[in-house]
């Protein structure tokens, strides 16, 4: 636990899990032939998390002991991520991340979902938007949350790595990707205060190899792609949304922060925002207590009068 949430009084409930912990209590499904890891826990109105790129559901591990004692919380490894199947002839998409979640919600028999989105996952939850706008969902998007992603891709800068990985060399570029480059890149996007640890970055780089990750990661890239050709869809499904939006974003992110929350800004009719000085691209990792306290606080407004607790 980062010392400042100490300080600040931000105390989970228990202790994050160890990555051991986290892989041999998640459960596996079937997708489409393929083995995806998910993580469930906690009771109450239902929090659907969505992992951002390159990392995995391990990234929530740490606000995990915040929410869970208040919320049923749900986190899978989208296809190509963390322990999930990451195989090399298949069509990776957006589209295809969300058609994955909306299906496990659905078959869950869930009625009623806020969304919690990170980077890459951000795209999903507004793929997931749109389809709520065009009624194509069997489950109701009870509020959306967003942190550190491009929800806005004109002002999204990638790393040079990024460009690479989805350039004509990619496929070489992530057969040769070292642990030095991953931990050099990592470190870049995170605040200089919040720094991972050698061991943190061990785990990531470790979810990443497992399955062959190196294999496909070129391939998990075309996501800027799809940005660009589907921003009408995806920043209109976030600007018509009737649901509570937040944006929670750390400052010192040199991919998706001060440019995000610029132009959420001046686009959104009524942009809450929150901003993180400091704090980079992985707020919920860098500063998991204060990222719940402001989630919290944004719940407050949005759960149902059924329900208590939290």
């Amino acid at each position: 636990m980062n010392q400042s949430d100490v300080i600040a009084g931000f105390m989970p409930a228990t202790e994050s899990p160890s990555l051991a912990h986290w892989q041999t209590t998640g459960k596996w499904f079937n997708y489409d032939g393929h083995a995806v890891f998910s993580q469930m826990g906690g009771e109450g109105e239902a929090v659907l998390l969505l992992h951002g790129f390159p990392t995995s559901s391990w990234d929530w591990h740490r606000i995990w002991p915040f929410i869970a004692p208040h919320y049923r919380v749900f986190a899978l490894d989208m296809m190509g991520f963390g322990f999930s199947d990451k195989p090399l002839e298949y069509p990776y998409s957006i589209s295809d991340q969300a058609d994955l979640h909306q299906g496990w919600i659905e078959q869950m028999g869930l009625g009623r979902v806020h969304i919690l989105a990170h980077d890459y996952g951000c795209s999903v939850a507004q793929e997931l938007l749109a389809r709520s706008q065009e009624d194509a969902l069997d489950f109701s998007i009870a509020s959306v949350c967003f942190l550190n992603g491009a929800v806005f891709p004109e002002v999204f800068k990638p790393l040079f790595i990024q460009k690479v990985l989805a350039g004509p060399l990619g496929a070489l570029a992530s057969r040769v990707l070292s642990r030095r480059v991953f931990d050099y890149n990592m470190s870049r996007i995170f605040g200089p205060e919040t720094q991972p640890g050698h061991e943190e970055l061990s785990d990531f780089w470790q979810l990443l190899l497992y399955n062959n990750g190196r294999g496909v990661i070129h391939k998990l890239m075309g996501y800027l792609d799809e940005r660009r050709c589907h921003r009408h869809r995806w920043v209109g499904s976030l600007l018509r949304a009737r649901q509570p939006i937040r944006l929670i974003a750390g400052t010192a992110d040199p991919v998706s922060g001060r440019g995000v929350i610029e132009r959420f800004r001046e686009l959104a009719p009524s942009p809450d925002i929150v901003a993180m000085p400091g704090v980079g691209h992985y707020p919920h990792f860098e500063r998991p207590g204060m990222v719940w306290h402001h989630y919290r606080d944004f719940l407050k407004d949005t759960r149902s009068p059924q329900t208590s607790g939290g």
